[in-house]
């Protein structure tokens, strides 16, 4: 396989090259209800979510498919967009409520026809790619999601914002609204990073006015059971953390953890784990949750490391120890 970098892939938070290219790389043959046997050795499809100003159709993004086809080769892979356009899908990591997006792919990936026959599917999450694939896990979970990776993404939220380059306009534009008033009922409804924004030092304006991140946590008074069930009966949720990562603050947020000035609190001694708000401790007891860091900044991702944890975590049916399950049906509390 020819790769426009070889050694290092660099999955920027700003807006991708672009490529012609189809919605999702060919799959061998579709799913049948005969693949729960584990006989069965096609590979599950896998769905990949991008970051802050990328898009769908990114050379970047389309390399790490490239990647996990090489892999496992025979992998479906779908890429996550707002539009087809990719230009209004990168404007949709800016612009848009998130709760509505999440809302969208569940639609859209239900309604697959190859996904929808899959018996599971894979999924990365790139950034906040991957806090909004945890928000489809929790929300929807059909088709339900096997191993769940995610790299550098704000699962514990965000305590200050980005850096935008000088001539980035759609960056600086968003950023300004965001700096001005994060909390009013307009910015937490249309720009996205606010609605991971999380400051401790303004936890009870994030509990009564984020549109997103406060619900997919369970941080509220009333703890969303389905949330709970939905990420306990995933097989692996495996957390990247960027080492000398620069752009997301705190960088420990990727593992869950609390940053308080220069107070750490690991995710295992926090209350969300102890009272298992999200089904993390329940996970983490079966060896499901995975803790990794990866050398470098925000999304500088070396082949090797992609390829080791796809042939880990990715491929047939029959490889996962046991299967995914169904998600559970009941609801309450979530903003859908």
């Amino acid at each position: 396989m020819k790769m426009a970098i070889r050694n290092q892939l660099k999955l920027l938070l700003t807006a991708g090259s672009l490529i012609t290219a189809a919605f999702a790389t060919p799959v061998q043959k579709r799913f049948t209800d005969d693949d729960d046997d584990d006989d069965n050795d096609t590979p599950l499809p896998v769905v990949i979510w991008h970051g802050l100003g990328d898009n769908y159709a990114a050379e970047g993004l389309r390399q790490v498919g490239e990647l996990v086809d090489a892999v496992n080769p025979g992998t479906l892979v779908y890429y996550v967009r707002m539009d087809n356009n990719p230009s209004r899908d990168s404007q949709a990591t800016f612009f848009g409520n998130v709760s509505d997006q999440v809302a969208k792919v569940c639609a859209d990936l239900a309604a697959d026809p190859i996904l929808s026959t899959a018996p599971a599917i894979d999924a990365i999450g790139f950034s906040q790619g991957g806090q909004f694939l945890r928000g489809y896990v929790e929300r929807c979970n059909n088709p339900p999601v096997r191993n769940l990776i995610t790299f550098g993404s704000q699962h514990n939220g965000i305590s200050a914002f980005r850096e935008c380059g000088l001539t980035d306009w759609l960056c600086r534009g968003a950023m300004a609204l965001l700096k001005g008033n994060a909390w009013s009922s307009l910015v937490q409804s249309r720009l996205v990073p606010a609605q991971y924004y999380r400051n401790p030092e303004e936890y009870d304006k994030y509990l009564d006015y984020s549109n997103f991140l406060a619900d997919i946590n369970n941080e509220r008074s009333f703890k969303n059971p389905k949330y709970k069930a939905n990420i306990a009966k995933l097989e692996n949720l495996v957390l990247y953390m960027f080492e000398d990562d620069t752009t997301v603050v705190p960088k420990q947020t990727a593992w869950f953890e609390e940053v308080n000035g220069t107070e750490v609190t690991p995710l295992r001694a926090r209350k969300m784990y102890s009272e298992d708000w999200l089904g993390l401790r329940e996970l983490d007891r079966k060896g499901g949750l995975k803790f990794r860091t990866a050398p470098g900044d925000h999304m500088q991702l070396s082949e090797e490391l992609l390829n080791k944890t796809f042939a880990e975590f990715f491929g047939p049916w029959k490889k996962a120890g046991k299967k995914a399950e169904r998600p559970v049906e009941f609801m309450g509390g979530g903003d859908l």
